[in-house]
C-alpha cells in the first residue's frame, strides 16, 4: 500500500479543482460560497444529503492557479463558521 502522506501532490497549474463542502441543511450554500469566493468564477452543485436530512454536501468547482491558491481556498472554506467539513 502506498502512503500518500509522504508524497507531494504534483499538479500543473492552472487546473480545475473541486472542493466538497458540508453544511447544515438549512444553510444557503450559494450565499456562503459567494462570500468566500466573491467574484471568482465557480460552479456549485448539490452532492448528497445525510440519511436523516440534517446535512447537505455540495461540489464547488473552479480553477486554481497555484498550490498556494488551492490551499488558501481550502483554509477559507474550512474556517467559515457554517461549513462543517471540507474535502
Amino acid at each position: 500500500m502506498i502512503d500518500l502522506n509522504n508524497h507531494k501532490l504534483e499538479l500543473e497549474y492552472p487546473c480545475k479543482w473541486c472542493y466538497k463542502i458540508v453544511l447544515l441543511n438549512e444553510k444557503n450554500a450559494k450565499k456562503i460560497t459567494k462570500t468566500i469566493l466573491e467574484d471568482r468564477e465557480h460552479k456549485i452543485t448539490n452532492s448528497k444529503t445525510s440519511a436523516k436530512g440534517k446535512f447537505k454536501s455540495y461540489n464547488v468547482d473552479l480553477t486554481v492557479h497555484s498550490d498556494k491558491d488551492r490551499e488558501d481556498l481550502h483554509k477559507k472554506f474550512h474556517s467559515h463558521k457554517d461549513i462543517k467539513m471540507v474535502v
